[in-house]
């Protein structure tokens, strides 16, 4: 119904902003009523990886990007914007597990990852998501709001017009900045494929 999700809407920005306040406790209630939507940007994330190694499956991401997020208080504002940074750690959280992967392997075949998203800008090959984590890195030198706008459209599943929202700027500048975004992705991507 249209009223529950203005409803839980309004009770994920009330407690955020109990959490912000200093009430740890609200956070733990806060979390049943976003579990859904922090699944489901789990299971997008774990689906993008495909990995053969299933070591680390839904339950588990939500959990460890949990534990980042309980420190996490400071300056989330709103549903949108918990979601990205869920999403952003659940990122990183991948970032490490390929990183060890890599070295469990000694440098051997990664993880494979497909930027979903950015495929018109990268085609359809798959990429090294420590590859991907590393040009968001230089990418963040340059313009870190192009940064925030890829975690929320890769790895948030946000549309262009959650992400205007999220970022505070017009529709038209979101799709200008993801247009810029991946084709510096696809540079960098094909960089560190080549070479």
């Amino acid at each position: 119904m249209p009223g529950d999700d203005t409803e839980r809407t309004g009770d994920v920005t009330r407690l955020l902003a109990e959490w912000r306040g200093g009430d740890a406790d609200a956070f733990d209630r806060l979390v049943p009523i976003v579990y859904d939507e922090l699944r489901r940007l789990a299971r997008r994330q774990l689906r993008q990886l495909r990995s053969s190694n299933d070591t680390l499956n839904t339950t588990a991401l939500v959990h460890e990007a949990y534990l980042k997020l309980v420190g996490h208080q400071r300056g989330i504002g709103d549903r949108t914007h918990f979601l990205a940074v869920a999403a952003t750690a659940m990122r990183h959280i991948l970032v490490d597990y390929a990183r060890r992967q890599r070295a469990a392997k000694r440098g051997g075949d990664v993880q494979p990852w497909a930027l979903e998203e950015a495929d018109a800008a990268i085609g359809e090959r798959q990429v090294d998501l420590v590859a991907v984590d590393e040009a968001l890195g230089k990418l963040a030198s340059l313009d870190a709001r192009l940064v925030q706008l890829v975690e929320l459209r890769v790895f948030a599943g946000m549309s262009v017009e959650e992400c205007a929202g999220a970022l505070r700027l017009s529709e038209r500048t979101v799709k200008r900045d993801w247009q810029k975004a991946r084709a510096f992705l696809a540079r960098e991507l094909a960089d560190s494929a080549g070479g």
